[in-house]
C-alpha cells in the first residue's frame, strides 16, 4: 500500500490527507500542537468558561462553496453550519450603517441612490458565483470552464479597490465593500486588491457567511472523523523538523510556511526552489482580542446588532489609510478592525449571560507592541457604552499567534502577503507551485494556489498532483 505522510492539520492539511485515503493510500498526519486543526481551532475563553472562542478563522462563506469540502459530506461528522440574519455590517459615524444581507434587493434598497451599482456589480458577481467558485478555488494555470463569467469577474478584479468603490456614491457602500477588500491585508489602491471584495462580497449573497455551530473547531474535527473514517491516523505533539521526523513515506505532504518546508528539506531542494521559498514575503499580522460582554454590544447603529460579522474602520479612505500605514509597518491609531458576533447565529457559544465577543485588528508583521486598547477604542467609536459591557478579556500578541501556528510568521494569518506576484504565483512562479522539487514532497499550505480560506482547496489541489505523479 502507498503511504503518505502530511504534516499540519490545518484544514489544508486535513483535505491533503483525505483526499489520498479516498484513492486508497495509508495516510498519518502529524500535528505539531496538541489540539488539530490549525486556524479553525477553538477554545473557551480565559477569565469566562462556558464561552467558546475562534482562535482564528471565525465565518466560512469559502468553506460552504468549497467543491471538495461539499462533497465530503461532514454533516454526517456533526458539521452544522449556522447563518446570522444579517452577514456583514460596517457602521459608520453617526449612526450610520451598511448592512449586507443575503439577499441583494434588500442590502440594494438599503443603500439607496446606490441600489443600482451594487445590483450591477455585485449582484452579478453573486449571479455568477457558482460558476466562479471552480475558477478561482482551481489551480492557477488551467482553462477556464466558464470563460466569459471568469473575464467579467477579471476586468473588475483587476481594479484597485479605492477606484471600483468609485462605482458607488454613498460612504455605506464604499465603505461596505472597503471593508471586505481589506480582508487581504493589502493596499486597496494596488491592482487587483478589488478581487477579494468582489469574491466575498459575493459570497455573502450566494451562500452567506456562516459559522460553524460549536465552534470553527467542528470543521478540523469533521474532517477528521472522515480521515479516520478511511483508515488515516492523526498523531499530535510531533514537531516535524527534518525529514527523518516524518518517517519513511511514498509521499509527504507539507501543510506549512515555505520557510518551515525550506528548512526541513535542508539540503534537499533545488537550489532555484530554496531561494525562491527564501524570498517568500509575508504580509501584515493579525492582532487578536476576544471579551466576554454582558448583553450585546450597544451599537450606535441598532441592525449592526444583527450581524455576524461587522467591520470597523470608518470611511473607505481611512480604511485605505490604516492599511497603508500597516504595510509600511507603522501602527495605525485606527487601525482596520473585524469583529465577530458569531453567538447571534449560533447560541450555544455563550453562557450565564455572557456572549463571546471575537476581534482582530490588522497590525504590522513581527507587531510587538500591545493593541487591546487601539481594537476596544474602535468598538467604542461607534457603539457607546461598550467598555461597560466588558466582564473578561484576553488578548494574544502577533509573537504569540506564531508560536501558536508556526504558519503565522510574524503574525500573518494569510501565509503569505497578497500583492505583487504572489497574488496569483505562491509560493513561486512554477507550473507545478505545490511541488517543492524534491521527489515525492509537496507544499500544501495556504502559501500555495488558492491561498488564504478555510476551503481546503490548497491541500486537495496538492493531493491530486502527488496522486496524478505516482500514476504517470
Amino acid at each position: 500500500m502507498t503511504s503518505a505522510v502530511v504534516v499540519g492539520s490545518g484544514p489544508n492539511g486535513l483535505a491533503a490527507a483525505v483526499r489520498l485515503a479516498q484513492e486508497g493510500f495509508s495516510v498519518r498526519v502529524l500535528e505539531a500542537e496538541p489540539t488539530i486543526g490549525g486556524g479553525t481551532r477553538s477554545s473557551t475563553l480565559p477569565g469566562a468558561d462556558g464561552l467558546i472562542v475562534d482562535v482564528c478563522s471565525a465565518f466560512h462563506p469559502m468553506a460552504v462553496a468549497s467543491p471538495f469540502l461539499a462533497s465530503l459530506g461532514l454533516e454526517r461528522h456533526g458539521l452544522r453550519w449556522r447563518w446570522p440574519e444579517v452577514q456583514l455590517a460596517h457602521p459608520l459615524d453617526g449612526g450610520r450603517a451598511g448592512l449586507l444581507w443575503r439577499d441583494v434587493a434588500r442590502t440594494a434598497e438599503g443603500l439607496g441612490a446606490d441600489a443600482r451599482a451594487w445590483s450591477r456589480i455585485m449582484g452579478a458577481t453573486a449571479r455568477s458565483f457558482p460558476d466562479l467558485v471552480p475558477e478561482v478555488l482551481g489551480p492557477v494555470l488551467h482553462v477556464p470552464r466558464h470563460p466569459i463569467a471568469f473575464a467579467r469577474f477579471g476586468a473588475l478584479a483587476a481594479l484597485p479597490a479605492s477606484g471600483l468603490a468609485r462605482a458607488w456614491r454613498g460612504d455605506e457602500a464604499r465603505g461596505l465593500f472597503g471593508g471586505i477588500a481589506a480582508h487581504a491585508f493589502s493596499s486597496l489602491d494596488a491592482p487587483f486588491s478589488s478581487a477579494v471584495g468582489l469574491m466575498l462580497g459575493a459570497a455573502a449573497h450566494a451562500v452567506g457567511w456562516p459559522v460553524a455551530e460549536g465552534g470553527s473547531q467542528a470543521v478540523a474535527d469533521a474532517l477528521a472523523a472522515r480521515l479516520r473514517e478511511l483508515d488515516g491516523v492523526i498523531e499530535t505533539g510531533v514537531r516535524v523538523r527534518s525529514l527523518d521526523d516524518a518517517g519513511r513515506c511514498d509521499v509527504l505532504l507539507l501543510c506549512t510556511a515555505p520557510g518551515a518546508a525550506a528548512s526541513i528539506l535542508a539540503g534537499r531542494l533545488p537550489a532555484a526552489v530554496a531561494r525562491s521559498y527564501g524570498r517568500y514575503r509575508h504580509g501584515p499580522a493579525a492582532f487578536k482580542v476576544d471579551y466576554a460582554i454582558e448583553g450585546e454590544v450597544p451599537w450606535a447603529a441598532p441592525d449592526v446588532a444583527r450581524a455576524g460579522t461587522v467591520h470597523l474602520g470608518g470611511t473607505i479612505e481611512e480604511i485605505a489609510r490604516a492599511e497603508e500605514q500597516t504595510l509600511r509597518g507603522g501602527m495605525p491609531a485606527r487601525p482596520f478592525v473585524l469583529v465577530g458576533q458569531q453567538y447571534v447565529a449560533d447560541p450555544t457559544r455563550s453562557a450565564d449571560g455572557l456572549n463571546p465577543l471575537w476581534a482582530y485588528a490588522h497590525v504590522p508583521n513581527g507587531f510587538p507592541g500591545d493593541a487591546t486598547e487601539a481594537i476596544t477604542a474602535q468598538i467604542e467609536r461607534f457603539a457607546p457604552g461598550f467598555r461597560g459591557r466588558i466582564r473578561a478579556v484576553a488578548s494574544r500578541s502577533v509573537a504569540e499567534s506564531e508560536a501558536h501556528n508556526a504558519n503565522y510568521v510574524g503574525g500573518d494569518i494569510s501565509a503569505g502577503a497578497n500583492f505583487g506576484t504572489q497574488l496569483v504565483f505562491r509560493p513561486r512562479v512554477a507550473l507545478d507551485p505545490y511541488s517543492t522539487g524534491v521527489p515525492g514532497v509537496y507544499l500544501c499550505s495556504a502559501a500555495t494556489p488558492p491561498g488564504g480560506g478555510t476551503h481546503g482547496m490548497a491541500g486537495f489541489h496538492a493531493a491530486e498532483h502527488a496522486i496524478a505523479h505516482l500514476r504517470r
